[in-house]
């Protein structure tokens, strides 16, 4: 045994096994802390899900939470289509209907019949004028929907072009979670930054010989958003390229209707400070609040890393985010476009009124 202060400490067996899952550093790091559990603007999350038809004091409680971390409005992306989506928004609407918008969802049903285009487009417009503000559409499309014959439904296949057509009619915004992050698509060996994630949830690999490769499936988003300029197109989780905000940019000064969101990659930027804020000031009209989960204490990170300069402080989630966070502090101005300017701009129904101007 060593004495230290009086103390003493054991030392490990030279046989004692540890892995990396069980290492867990408490750093020695002292550096002022400023930690947030309510953001400085008020929010309009773009990126969540939720079940509409809840029992009223689970909705009570929702939206009590929602005001604690100043979050004004939360856009529930699971509002299903038809019958569904009908009861979606009127029960999210009934008492709250200033807090919460509704997205609709594609049907998929019966994908191959010779009438599916149109099928589809109608039951979106009907969607809309039932409440839906907006359309959303999961990762399965493209990466598993597959047609009778079991071959896959590419995101550009023309059989979805009337709905999208629809949604420029109405100038309802499109946000479309395509494929997973970047790692999931690679090797899986000790060069992966997502090694620990996928050994806990092998799930989550995508060898090539079961999916198509990532750079196919962005490759076949960005058709679809380059064939409708007249859709506001919101590419989620910053298109997953949160590690190249560089490729990220070059390809929305591409696709002026491409937009994005921040939902459930915030580890990526806060690992970038200083390039991060240079690129929301340069883009700071294209993108958005969003979180993915309903985690309201998670929130807290979201604004520490983006309002403030703390330097070296943990993330939530180690899986993501074996290294550490630093702050953006961004501006104000571009916080209240990130927060919710730039959703009130394209979500439409929303009273921007009750926001600071």
């Amino acid at each position: 045994m060593s004495l230290l202060m009086g103390q003493e400490w054991p030392r490990p067996s030279k046989d004692a096994v540890m892995t990396i899952e069980d290492y867990d550093p408490k750093s020695s790091l002292v550096v002022p802390e400023h930690p947030k559990t309510r953001a400085k603007f008020p929010i309009i999350d773009f990126h969540n899900h939720q079940r509409g038809e809840m029992p009223a004091a689970q909705m009570e409680k929702l939206v009590g939470d929602m005001d604690k971390i100043n979050l004004q409005i939360m856009v529930n992306l699971s509002g299903g289509y038809g019958p569904r989506l009908k009861r979606n928004v009127e029960a999210m609407k009934a008492k709250y209907k200033d807090r919460f918008a509704v997205f609709a969802n594609l049907s998929f049903e019966e994908v191959d019949a010779p009438d599916y285009a149109e099928r589809a487009a109608r039951q979106l417009e009907e969607d809309f004028k039932n409440g839906a503000q907006g359309l959303k559409f999961f990762k399965n499309f493209g990466m598993d929907l597959s047609d009778k014959s079991g071959v896959r439904v590419k995101i550009d296949d023309p059989r979805f072009d009337k709905a999208f057509e629809v949604c420029a009619k109405y100038k309802m915004p499109v946000m479309i979670h395509t494929a997973e992050p970047k790692p999931f698509f690679q090797p899986w060996d000790k060069h992966n930054e997502r090694w620990l994630e996928l050994k806990q949830f092998p799930s989550r690999y995508r060898p090539g010989d079961k999916y198509p490769g990532w750079e196919v499936l962005m490759g076949e988003l960005y058709r679809r958003i380059e064939r409708h300029p007249k859709v506001t197109f919101v590419n989620a989780h910053l298109g997953w390229l949160g590690a190249d905000l560089g490729q990220l940019g070059a390809l929305m000064d591409k696709m002026p209707n491409m937009m994005t969101e921040i939902g459930a990659v915030l580890y990526d930027l806060g690992r970038q400070p200083r390039f991060a804020r240079k690129w929301f000031e340069k883009y700071q009209d294209r993108v958005l609040f969003g979180k993915d989960t309903w985690a309201p204490d998670e929130y807290h990170y979201y604004f520490r890393v983006l309002e403030t300069d703390d330097e070296y402080f943990d993330y939530y989630r180690k899986r993501h985010a074996f290294w550490k966070m630093y702050g953006l502090d961004l501006p104000d101005e571009v916080l209240k476009k990130l927060y919710y300017k730039n959703a009130l701009r394209i979500i439409p129904g929303l009273d921007a009124a009750k926001f600071p101007k």
